[in-house]
């Protein structure tokens, strides 16, 4: 039988390693190979790189979990300030609406306090309408306003609720119905890119625009009436003064008469109310003029009759020579009604010389008429007369040669021209109401 290679190193027997295990009376022993040697060394290596692996990783691991971390809150961080811009905007969009909403409050205030500053304006307006309709003064050059215009201006005070409901629906706070009729109304259409603020600065200007389309023509209205009046006074007063009486002297004397008063500085207020009393003033100048001339013989004593003489020098018909005819004859049967000319207070009524029967009216400021040759006389002496009263019949009394009326006009006791007095009052027909 062979023997069994020995083991050496360098020509020396390697000598085996043997561990002895004893437990009791069993002893065991294990001889120590090399693989085994080298399966153990094997093991120790990679136990101690996973050793080493270990304590690597547990060393570096704080620095990549701080890492992690300090990703994490500036992540955090970077959402915390997102939601806080995300609230700044949501503050600023609230606060913006609540402003706007202000502000169109604001507007629609102002606008319903304009709205009613017309129909303040309306009221005072139509008391001197009333009394320029009643004068004849008439604006009818002016075109009649527009509708809304007219109910702008002329219309009560709106109610606040529809146009804090416009408000709502300027908003975006309407209801589904709301916004349907919104949306069909044109002032609540927005065009594409428009916000509702410049959507509400649309509205309201149109409607500003409207209230001043509505002032001016009040305005211009109140212009052409005061012109109105003015030009009918002033041609009132041109009429009269052909007849050689100063209208506007007997009106200034009038106006200083029973008044007084400590002076005061005059009140400054805005153009409507200086165009207002330029407009009362002018209208109040028209009616004394009116009642004024009124007062003056302007009428015609007849309703018709043929003038025979008028006045001037002619051939006297009894003498055949020259004289001063005063007055103007008129052709009437005998018993046609004569009437007074102005109004007045009688101062004859009865028998006078070559007049006959003759009644005599003082019309004031030294204004007299005469009329002769009635055949009876219907007033008395002292008795108020208006224009157009009858004062007698026409007839033939006196130094007459035939039934006629003879009608004179004195002023300061002289004699002027009747026929410049009747002229002026057909004249005046046309301005006297």
């Amino acid at each position: 039988m062979a023997e069994r290679p020995e083991n050496r190193v360098f020509g020396k027997r390697e000598q085996q390693h043997i561990i002895i295990l004893a437990s009791g009376d069993k002893i065991r022993h294990m001889t120590v190979r090399p693989w085994m040697t080298a399966v153990a060394l094997c093991f120790a290596g990679m136990f101690t790189v996973g050793y080493l692996a270990a304590t690597s990783y547990l060393v570096l691991r704080d620095g990549l979990i701080g890492a992690t971390m300090a990703r994490q809150a500036r992540m955090q961080h970077d959402y915390e300030d997102r939601i806080s811009a995300l609230r700044a905007q949501v503050d600023r969009v609230t606060s913006r609406q609540l402003l706007d909403q202000q502000v169109v409050e604001d507007k629609v205030e102002k606008l319903l306090q304009q709205q009613l500053a017309l129909t303040e304006r309306n009221g005072k307006l139509d008391t001197l309408l009333s009394r320029a309709g009643s004068a004849g003064v008439s604006d009818t050059s002016l075109e009649e306003p527009s509708a809304e215009a007219e109910s702008l201006a002329y219309g009560r005070r709106a109610d606040a609720a529809p146009a804090l409901k416009a408000i709502d629906n300027l908003l975006g706070r309407e209801t589904a119905e709301t916004a349907r009729k919104a949306s069909a109304a044109p002032l609540a259409y927005a065009a594409p890119g428009e916000s509702v603020a410049d959507r509400t600065d649309r509205m309201f200007s149109s409607v500003t625009l409207s209230l001043k389309d509505a002032e001016r023509e009040q305005m211009a209205r109140i212009r052409a009436l005061t012109d109105g009046a003015a030009e009918m006074a002033d041609a009132i007063q041109s009429i009269v003064s052909h007849t050689g009486i100063d209208l506007q002297s007997q009106l200034a004397a009038d106006d200083a008469s029973a008044i007084g008063g400590p002076f005061v500085e005059p009140q400054t207020g805005d153009a409507f109310v200086s165009s207002l009393g330029e407009l009362d003033i002018a209208l109040n100048r028209l009616d004394a003029v009116r009642n004024t001339a009124r007062k003056l013989p302007f009428a015609t004593p007849v309703p018709r009759g043929d003038i025979t003489s008028r006045f001037g020098n002619r051939t006297d018909p009894f003498l055949g020579r020259l004289a001063l005819h005063a007055g103007i004859d008129f052709r009437l049967p005998t018993g046609s009604e004569v009437r007074a000319t102005g109004a007045g207070t009688v101062l004859s009524a009865g028998r006078s010389g070559g007049y006959g029967n003759l009644v005599e009216i003082d019309h004031g400021d030294g204004l007299v008429t005469r009329y002769a040759h009635l055949s009876r006389i219907l007033t008395k002496v002292g008795e108020t007369v208006e224009s157009g009263d009858p004062v007698g019949l026409s007839g033939s009394t006196g130094r007459s040669t035939g039934p006629h009326l003879h009608y004179e006009v004195r002023r300061d006791g002289r004699a002027s021209d009747p026929a410049r007095f009747i002229a002026a009052g057909t004249k005046l027909s046309a301005y006297m109401n």
